[in-house]
């Protein structure tokens, strides 16, 4: 089994776990809550600010003198809830990267890999750093590339790819900082980028099933831990191997 559907099938054994399990829904849920709350109280004011923008603006005069201002409307409504999708994946990625990460780390490394050394090569400054650099390169992407979405396809390959790469941007810091040193964390994120990027896309994949997509936020946090954590102990297998094989030369007789 390859170390990304190895990661995958841990995660999702994990799930049955209760506190991971109430990790995996609580946060989710509840940011769904809070901004279905927010997009239902602001509904009324956005259809009213398009509306208004409609009748002050020149250029748009034809909207309203060909009785196509309730369609407007309605397509600038489409437009906010593409934009308020990318929105709920960042806070429900960040809710779970400050919640759950913090719980998620040291259940798979004491569960999985109870014998690798903690080198601490992470910082509080760098996890928020990564994660700054994280939204804002998802956010411009998404705000980019939204006009392709209306070309059918665009909506369909876009959001997986632009998500599997915040996702693996986003988890792969905080699963090694406690345990890689500085180094081993720029060898990792160079020598197994094909994986985590792998990994990204069959979790974003995730988002299109029904329910299991709630959990798709901890379920990232779970495997991108269990395949960073896994190939970090790879890492130092083949260090320790080579350093032995240095320290006892083969003899010659």
């Amino acid at each position: 089994m390859s170390p990304v559907f190895g990661a995958l099938g841990s995660a999702l054994r994990d799930l049955r776990e209760p506190r991971i399990l109430a990790l995996a829904l609580v946060p989710p849920l509840a940011v769904i809550a809070v901004w279905a709350a927010l997009a239902w109280v602001l509904a009324d004011d956005w259809a009213r600010l398009v509306a208004d923008w409609i009748a002050t603006t020149p250029w748009l005069d034809w909207v309203g003198s060909w009785g196509l201002s309730a369609i407007f409307i309605w397509a600038s409504g489409i437009a906010a809830f593409a934009l308020l999708l990318p929105v709920m994946l960042i806070t429900a990625v960040l809710v779970t990267d400050v919640v759950a990460m913090p719980v998620i780390v040291p259940f798979v490394a004491e569960r999985y890999f109870p014998r690798l050394e903690r080198r601490a090569g992470g910082t509080i400054a760098g996890s928020v750093g990564n994660a700054a650099t994280a939204v804002t390169v998802f956010a411009v992407l998404w705000i980019v590339t939204l006009p392709l979405w209306f070309t059918g396809i665009g909506a369909l390959v876009l959001p997986p790819l632009i998500a599997a790469w915040f996702n693996q941007r986003m988890f792969r810091y905080d699963a090694l900082s406690e345990h890689a040193s500085a180094r081993e964390f720029q060898a990792l994120v160079s020598g197994t980028g094909r994986r985590l990027y792998g990994l990204g896309l069959a979790l974003a994949a995730l988002l299109y099933v029904p329910l299991l997509n709630l959990a798709v936020p901890v379920l990232s946090a779970l495997a991108f831990t269990h395949l960073c954590l896994g190939e970090l102990a790879r890492l130092r297998q083949e260090y320790y191997s080579i350093s032995r094989f240095h320290d006892h030369p083969i003899s010659r007789k």
